[in-house]
């Protein structure tokens, strides 16, 4: 009895303990075990997380030139290119089994480059007097013959290194004469060549206006901007035209004109010796 009865006491004692005993699948218990991470240990991750630098945006590409912009050296090209296919095309002319009339005539690679400095120069010059004409379009107005300083109403031309000014009105009703101005490129004062007080020419011709030269004669090889003022008899003054001037250097203005002959003499060789060895036409 004794026996029989610890037997049931130690029984009991184990169905006991096993209530308290949590189940745990197999597939669980030998799976990875997901421990629990204590408070801190999250709070240490998400700080790291949130010092973590950023990755670096990529940097934005430049974006490419449109179709309608071109570069100076583009420019160049363009224009020496042109000039030499026209020379080209009158220097080839042909007998009808396709030989030659003047081989020699034909253009070597130093004349190209002669073109492209005629023509670089000459692009040079435009874009010089484009940036001078916008820079100077926003201190224009309009003068009491509504005429816009564009320079347009003002007529150059450089004589042996003097510049001719030239300038029409069609009305002067209240008008006493007239003063010249000049600037040196890409600057902004103006100094005072003549002035209707001073030089009797530049006063007004009267109401019904008329025609004004005045030739500087103590301008330097560069670039100038002229201005006529107009003065009125209420003492307003008003700027009426304005024109930017190339002034070269003797040896510029040398190399231009040979350059000049060269292409003209070259062109016109072609075309006379494509007219003289012709035995077609029969001449």
């Amino acid at each position: 009895m004794k026996f029989s009865a610890l037997l049931l006491v130690v029984a009991g004692v184990v169905e006991t303990s096993n209530a308290f005993v949590p189940f745990a699948p197999r597939a669980v218990v030998t799976g990875p075990l997901a421990m629990n991470k204590p408070f801190f240990a999250d709070s240490e991750d998400t700080e790291q997380v949130a010092e973590a630098p950023a990755e670096a945006p990529a940097a934005a590409e430049a974006p490419a030139p449109t179709a309608g912009e071109s570069s100076f050296e583009d420019e160049v090209e363009e224009l020496a290119q042109e000039e030499i296919r026209k020379l080209k095309k009158a220097s080839k002319f042909k007998t009808a089994g396709g030989v030659e009339y003047a081989p020699w005539m034909n253009m070597s690679a130093d004349e190209e480059d002669e073109i492209r400095k005629v023509m670089k120069s000459k692009a040079e010059a435009r874009r010089k007097r484009q940036l001078e004409e916008a820079s100077a379009s926003g201190a224009l107005i309009m003068d009491s013959q509504a005429q816009e300083l564009s320079g347009g109403g003002l007529q150059t031309k450089v004589i042996n290194g003097d510049v001719e000014l030239e300038w029409t009105t069609s009305s002067e009703a209240a008008t006493k004469g007239f003063i010249i101005k000049r600037r040196a490129a890409r600057t902004e004062e103006f100094e005072v060549l003549a002035s209707w007080e001073d030089w009797g020419p530049l006063a007004s011709k009267g109401p019904q206006g008329g025609s004004y030269r005045y030739l500087d004669s103590t301008t330097t090889p560069g670039g100038w901007v002229y201005r006529v003022t107009e003065c009125e008899n209420s003492g307003a003054t008003n700027d009426i035209c304005q024109a930017l001037v190339d002034v070269q250097t003797e040896e510029e203005q040398r190399g231009a004109v040979i350059a000049a002959v060269g292409i003209s003499v070259f062109a016109i060789a072609a075309v006379a010796a494509g007219i003289l060895l012709d035995p077609v036409g029969g001449y």
